[in-house]
Order: C-alpha cells, then sequence, then structure tokens
C-alpha cells in the first residue's frame, strides 16, 4: 500500500502523532483510510494496535462523495517483527510496511535494510551509508 500511496493524497497532512516510540521498530505498516475529520486520534479496527496516525491541515479537502478524508494511520500485526522477531517477517517486511525513521509529514517513506530484516553490510556502516529498497 506505501507504493500506491501518492504525494498528492498526503500533501495536506500537517503532523504525524506518534502512539509509542518508533525508534525501535523496523517497520510499521502505513495505509491510507477515510477518516471523518482532519484530526484527532482516528478509530482503530484492525487486529494489533495503531501506533500512528497523520493530522490534516485545514486546506485538506472531504471527497465529496463520502464526506471523509483521507488520512495515514500507521500499524501493526500480532505477527510483525516487533512482537514475533524470529516469526513470518524476521527477513522481510509486510507490502505496505515503511521504516518509521523515513516517515514525515507529507512524506511517503520508504523500505530500508533494517524494515526488510537484515543489517546494512560492514562497509555500508563504515561509510555511513543506507539505502532505500
Amino acid at each position: 500500500m506505501s507504493s500506491l500511496i501518492t504525494e498528492d493524497e498526503i500533501s495536506h497532512e500537517a503532523e504525524i502523532v506518534w502512539l509509542e516510540d518508533v525508534e525501535g521498530l523496523d517497520y510499521v505498516r502505513q495505509s491510507l483510510d477515510r477518516l471523518p475529520t482532519r484530526k484527532g486520534r482516528p478509530a482503530y479496527h484492525r487486529d494489533g494496535r495503531m501506533v500512528g496516525y497523520a493530522l490534516l491541515d485545514t486546506t485538506a479537502k472531504a471527497s465529496r462523495a463520502s464526506g471523509t478524508f483521507r488520512r495515514r494511520v500507521f500499524w501493526l500485526l500480532p505477527h510483525d517483527r516487533d512482537s514475533q522477531p524470529a516469526g513470518l517477517y524476521a527477513k522481510s517486511a509486510p507490502a505496505e510496511a515503511v521504516d518509521p525513521r523515513t516517515l514525515e509529514p507529507r512524506v511517503k517513506g520508504y523500505k530500508t535494510e533494517r524494515s526488510e530484516g537484515g543489517p546494512p553490510s560492514t562497509a555500508m556502516q563504515e561509510l555511513g551509508i543506507t539505502l532505500p529498497l
């Protein structure tokens, strides 16, 4: 889903609110949800837990058809790497996952070696290089 999110769809983001410290998370899942308001904590209806969400600025327009706003929500499922380090995503990440350290308002974020389950190579660490995947 992260690859399906366009810059235009997130161009009205004012802030990202984190509900927990994301520094220790290798990845978070992101989706663009239809929500009734520009601001405030959205209701959460998935398994797992919401770890953050975007707030929109006052120039964001509601959909004419539904009256809702498209806002990003960041979340994790019970079988994600933070809860099951040796599980399904030990050496990979879900399609909609991005490294939370690459996220900002109006920035889609991207996968990194860390989010994909592998540490950077020694040479890359020595040179201070990280590559988006």
